[in-house]
């Protein structure tokens, strides 16, 4: 039998379930327990390095493509950013396709694999003589696509955790993909002491700068990723109650495996899902494109106020998450995860209404140099922007505030920082709950079968998501402010609660659905 003592392990936020219940009243032996969770960790470790990839390089892109080809404009960033997204949208389904009739070996290697090519070719977008934008368009669209294995990821933790342990599992796996996030950054403010200059290695034409440092380590770290995925990784599954299922992913045959259980799965319930995840992603994306802007536009922040202290909101909010995916491992066995995922809702619906502005107080209006100095907020590459201009100006920015060419800065009120901060925090409670939640849900709504192409398909609404949040959200602030995105915002939860209302009683596991365990 597994030991109990690992209980002790079980709270920690890399820890994992609870052995011992009436469910697992089967025999595993220690040592499948032991290799089943190391597995698991390594998949941890795999989605905390795929969320540095998109992050690590996120706060440098602008300058080092202007740097490369001075033909970049606001339009082809926004592609540049987007283009990640795309690929993992591409790339998800298919992943998740392989992963239900290979190993999961062999996607997982192939797309970290394609994400180390990627991050190589990253570092040498600047040694072609023309069309080096092309290139980086090229290499962040691959590095999105290598990240496609979130799917595969997922399926397998979903795969290889009992009922009882899912929960904890997927908020531990969303807890590493936010560390990932966070931590990004981080390191690429530590490369920045390189310089651009940097050293070249002229044999092989590379060039290590604050731009192309990131990526190599990025490289590096998925190369021991690789190696840790196939002298570490077996292949492990067990049905909701914990028992052992025979599959082509298995390598090593049991007497003890059992085959999967029969039964459909809940169609409403998943295709519902989907949109609950793509409606949260979609929310969290537009709110994190928006608060540069709105922060510049209503407390007339310069460009560098916004990044600085606007990053230090993210940062906080980041760190917020990881505390939530903590507390929701505990606050699941007693309300429920359907539970969890209204409130979270009704607490994301709170802090967007909190947004509206209100009273008599206006911001304050940029009357000069409209064109020169107006905040970006016609493209999203525009917003994205402001984030980069920072080291390449002068402490002289120029006039600061609402520019008057954006006509609902004249009657708009202005919203206080007070209430901008109490929503940010209200978000950042709300959307890690909703996430993990959704994932969680729609894992027990699958069951025990293989589940890399349901989600594959999440993921990819995931991603859409990611693409179409802030485009709507800054053509919408742009044309008419803040009331009536917000508004609208608002209006989308609204719909999604309702959404989440008739659905409720259809969210419920696979096996509890076809009556083989309790809920």
């Amino acid at each position: 039998m597994a030991s109990l003592g690992v209980e002790a392990e079980q709270e920690p936020l890399l820890g994992h379930s609870i052995p011992g219940s009436r469910e697992w009243d089967i025999i595993e032996t220690e040592e499948h327990y032991k290799s089943r969770w190391r597995s698991i960790r390594i998949l941890y470790l795999t989605m905390f390095l795929s969320s540095v990839g998109f992050s690590i390089v996120i706060m440098s892109i602008w300058p080092y493509l202007q740097k490369i080809d001075q033909t970049a404009d606001a339009s082809f960033l926004g592609w540049v950013i987007a283009s990640f997204s795309l690929g993992q949208m591409v790339a998800s389904p298919i992943f998740g396709l392989w992963s239900n009739y290979r190993p999961r070996k062999e996607p997982l290697t192939v797309s970290i694999f394609i994400s180390v090519a990627a991050n190589c070719l990253y570092a040498y977008v600047q040694v072609p003589a023309s069309h080096n934008k092309y290139y980086m368009l090229v290499a962040r669209g691959l590095v999105g696509f290598g990240a496609g294995n979130v799917a595969v990821i997922r399926s397998y933790i979903a795969g290889a955790t009992s009922l009882q342990e899912r929960t904890s599992s997927m908020a531990n796996t969303s807890a590493c993909q936010a560390l990932g996030f966070i931590l990004g950054p981080v390191f690429q403010t530590c490369f920045a002491l390189i310089g651009e200059k940097g050293v070249t290695w002229d044999t092989i034409k590379l060039q290590i700068n604050m731009y192309t440092a990131p990526v190599l380590l990025g490289a590096f770290l998925g190369i021991l990723n690789i190696i840790l995925i196939l002298t570490v990784l077996r292949e492990h599954r067990v049905d909701d109650s914990g028992r052992q299922c025979k599959n082509i992913n298995f390598e090593e045959a049991s007497t003890d495996e059992v085959q999967f259980p029969q039964g459909n799965i809940d169609q409403v319930a998943v295709v519902a899902t989907n949109v609950l995840f793509f409606v949260i992603l979609f929310i969290f994306a537009l709110f994190e494109t928006i608060v540069t802007p709105l922060t510049m536009d209503m407390y007339a922040w310069t460009r560098e106020q916004a990044v600085l202290y606007d990053g230090i909101i993210l940062a906080a909010l980041g760190v917020e998450a990881v505390i939530i995916f903590m507390g929701i491992k505990l606050l699941s066995k007693k309300v429920g995860e359907r539970a969890i995922l209204l409130g979270g809702l009704i607490v994301v619906w709170v802090g967007f209404f909190i947004l509206l502005p209100w009273g008599h107080q206006f911001p304050k209006i940029q009357w000069e140099d409209l064109h020169n100095n107006s905040i970006p907020n016609t493209t999203f590459g525009e917003i994205i922007i402001t984030l980069w201009k920072i080291p390449r100006e002068d402490h002289n920015e120029g006039p600061t505030g609402c520019p008057v060419e954006q006509a609902w800065c004249l009657y708009t009120p202005m919203i206080h920082l007070a209430q901008f901060l109490t929503s940010a925090v209200l978000i950042g409670i709300g959307y890690p709950s909703c996430n993990v939640m959704s994932y969680t849900l729609y894992s027990k709504i699958l069951g025990p079968k293989p589940q890399g192409v349901y989600m594959g398909w999440l993921t990819a609404s995931g991603s859409a998501a990611r693409i179409l949040g802030p485009v709507f959200i800054s053509q919408v602030y742009a044309a008419w402010g803040p009331r009536w995105a917000f508004s609208l915002v608002c209006g989308m939860v609204v719909l999604t609660i309702t959404l989440l209302g008739v659905v409720y009683r259809r969210l419920i596991a696979f096996s509890v659905r076809h009556g083989r365990i309790q809920e």
